[in-house]
Order: C-alpha cells, then sequence, then structure tokens
C-alpha cells in the first residue's frame, strides 16, 4: 500500500544494520543534524571564523522561515510582510540593550520582552484583516513591510536612522561564568553564537513539532483546508487567525534579537526590506509548506547559496584571476537572483508540493498510487 516501507529481512529474518541506520535517520532526522551541527565546530576549525558567523545567519534564517512557515504553511495566509517583524524584534532588543538607552537589560530579559511586544503587534496587525485572505491580505502585509521600514529609517532620534543602533552587547555581558567572561567570548569566538543559535534553532523546532500535533495546530489546518467547515465544527476562525499571526510574529521577533546581537548592531532598515520577506517565503515554497524539515532545507539551499556558496565562489573567481575586469556576467553572485528564479520555476513545473512536503500536502497535489 501507498506510503508503507517494506524492510528487507537477512536469512536469520533480522533487519540489516544499515536499514536499521537509515530508518533512525528518517524518524529521527532532527536528533542526527543537531549531533552533526553539534559536533562540526570541534572538526571543522573554519567555523571558528568567518564560515561560522555565516552559519549562525543561517540558523537565523531557519528560525525567520519557521515563524513564516505558522501563517503560509500551517494557516494557509498570505505573508509578505515577515522581514518587518523580524526587524522590529532587533531594534526592539537592540533599544533594550544599547548603551545609548537606560534600559540596558540582560540578553535573556531583553528578549523575551521584545518576543512578546512582537507578538502583540502581530495581533494589531492581524486583527482588522481577518476577513482578508489571498492577494488582499498579502497586499496589506506588504504594504506594513513598507511602512515599517520607512518608519525605521525617519524615526532617527530612535532607531538611529540608517545608522541604526550599535553597539548592541553581546549575550552575557558582563557575567563571568566558571572563571569565563562570557561577554568577551562571545564578542571573540563566532562559535559562541554558532552554539546559541543552534540551541535556539532546536528549541524552535521542538515547540513546532508539538504545535503542529496539538489541537491549536489541527485548527491552523483545518482553517487553511476550508475556513467554513472549520467553523461549522466549533472551531473559532478569528482566535485561529489571531493566533497564527502571534506565533509568527513572536518567532520572528526572536530571530530579529538574535540577528542583532550577533551583529552587535541593527544593521540599516533596508536590511528587512521586501526582497528579505521573498527570500524567506521562496525558501519555505521551495522545501515545502507546512513541512518543519522542508522549511530548514529551503533556507540552507537558498539563504545558504546567498550567504555561504555565493561569497566563496566570488572569492574563488577573483584569486584564480578568472575575472580581472570585475565584470558583473562573470560574477558568481551577479547571477543569483536568475538562479533563484530559475530554481522556484522548476520546482512549482517539477515538485509543486516542494522538496520535502508534508504529507497531507503531497497526497493533495498528487493522485494516490494503487
Amino acid at each position: 500500500m501507498t506510503g508503507q516501507h517494506h524492510t528487507t529481512r537477512d536469512a536469520t529474518g533480522a533487519v540489516p544494520l544499515r536499514d536499521r541506520v537509515l530508518a533512525f535517520v528518517r524518524e529521527r532526522w532532527d536528533l542526527v543534524a543537531l549531533v552533526v551541527l553539534a559536533v562540526a565546530p570541534l572538526v571543522v576549525p573554519a567555523l571558528g571564523g568567518a564560515l561560522g558567523g555565516q552559519v549562525t545567519t543561517l540558523f537565523i534564517y531557519c528560525i525567520l522561515a519557521l515563524g513564516l512557515n505558522v501563517m503560509v504553511g500551517y494557516t494557509g495566509l498570505v505573508h509578505l510582510g515577515i522581514a518587518a517583524f523580524f526587524g522590529i524584534g532587533a531594534y526592539l532588543f537592540a533599544i533594550l540593550t544599547v548603551p545609548m538607552y537606560p534600559f540596558q537589560m540582560r540578553f535573556v530579559t531583553a528578549a523575551a520582552v521584545s518576543v512578546l511586544a512582537t507578538a502583540g503587534i502581530g495581533l494589531a496587525l492581524g486583527a482588522p484583516t481577518l476577513r482578508l485572505r489571498g492577494d488582499y491580505l498579502a497586499i496589506v502585509t506588504l504594504g506594513f513591510g513598507e511602512v515599517v521600514k520607512v518608519t525605521l529609517r525617519n524615526l532617527e532620534q530612535i532607531t538611529g536612522g540608517m545608522k541604526g543602533l550599535n553597539p548592541v552587547p553581546p549575550p552575557g555581558a558582563g557575567l563571568t561564568v566558571g572563571g569565563i567572561n562570557l561577554g568577551l567570548a562571545f564578542a571573540i569566538d563566532p562559535r559562541w553564537f554558532y552554539y546559541l543559535a543552534l540551541v535556539t534553532l532546536a528549541g524552535v523546532v521542538v515547540a513546532m513539532r508539538r504545535l503542529e500535533h496539538s489541537r491549536l495546530g489541527r485548527a491552523w489546518v483545518a482553517v487553511r483546508e476550508d475556513e467554513l467547515a472549520a467553523s461549522a465544527m466549533g472551531i473559532s476562525a478569528t482566535r485561529v487567525k489571531l493566533s497564527a499571526f502571534a506565533m509568527s510574529s513572536a518567532v520572528a521577533g526572536l530571530a530579529g534579537c538574535l540577528y542583532a546581537a550577533s551583529l552587535s548592531t541593527t544593521a540599516d532598515p533596508n536590511a528587512y526590506d521586501f526582497n528579505r520577506s521573498i527570500m524567506v517565503l521562496c525558501a519555505v515554497i521551495l522545501g515545502g509548506l507546512g513541512s518543519i524539515p522542508g522549511t530548514l532545507l529551503g533556507v540552507a539551499l537558498l539563504v545558504g547559496f546567498d550567504t555561504v556558496l555565493a561569497p566563496w565562489a566570488d572569492s574563488a573567481i577573483q584569486q584564480w584571476n578568472i575575472n580581472p575586469s570585475g565584470s558583473s556576467l562573470l560574477s558568481f553572485s551577479g547571477w543569483r537572483l536568475a538562479i533563484f528564479g530559475l530554481a522556484l520555476v522548476l520546482v512549482m513545473r517539477y515538485r509543486p508540493e516542494g522538496l520535502v512536503p508534508s504529507r497531507r500536502l503531497a497526497a493533495e497535489l498528487h493522485e494516490a498510487h494503487p
């Protein structure tokens, strides 16, 4: 039957070791990936340098994409302004920690307050847009993203304008544990931020898996499939949509906190523009809507290509003197948007459910084979 895995057994009836290992990897991919990523800095020296910072940024984008997946994948609401909540989280965190403001909270406290405040802003956006779906909701979230970007740019007395807010202190600044100055350790060794982002990502993945199978997660999917039928079954579509707005915004705000802390600055408001939202949305669609492993794979492919592979390829082209004139036609990063578009076209043509789709979405888009 469809969906069943046939296990090969040897003459004694036992399952070969290789098959047992493959079955374990399929069922507990998250645990295997966590162990591999946790060991990687110990055996890959480059993760102690610039590569470590790039991979940390990749983890942060994975968290951001998981937040967007709540809206687009689980609830079926088109969201084109996720980068705005990413930026709101970053700026709120910076305001609560930078020396120019009197708050100067610790990392955990500032992150918690920023996440809650970002969730509240998500609720404020969601409340007046509950009746909107499809293109209309997309336009509202797109407009909200542009409003946030312009507001951050113009409130120079608060946000620093195009310069942003800095320096954002590292986690553990001023704390000494076991003879280790945590603030100094985070400042000089990228592996500390690497592990902080990895642990946070693991926590978000666990939370999302529990939510996916919870009553709230099933309500999200029910509203996505048929809002009228869900309402007839006693599900409050209003509460479900508002919870999706709040959860998505909160996770995006958490990613923004880590982003500002890892860069020691909020960067300028253009870092949270429409292009950032579209890149994350493309990653979710490429990996598979409503699929946690698909979302992570989509981010690894798109954002990893943009932040890790493209700079490495440009550096190699420069070292090999392939492009001495600096022509954009011979620059690898100059073709990245074309490659993004081509990848999405191919996926939508030959695998519309995504690379690693959820079982429900795969069943919807493909006929069951007898």
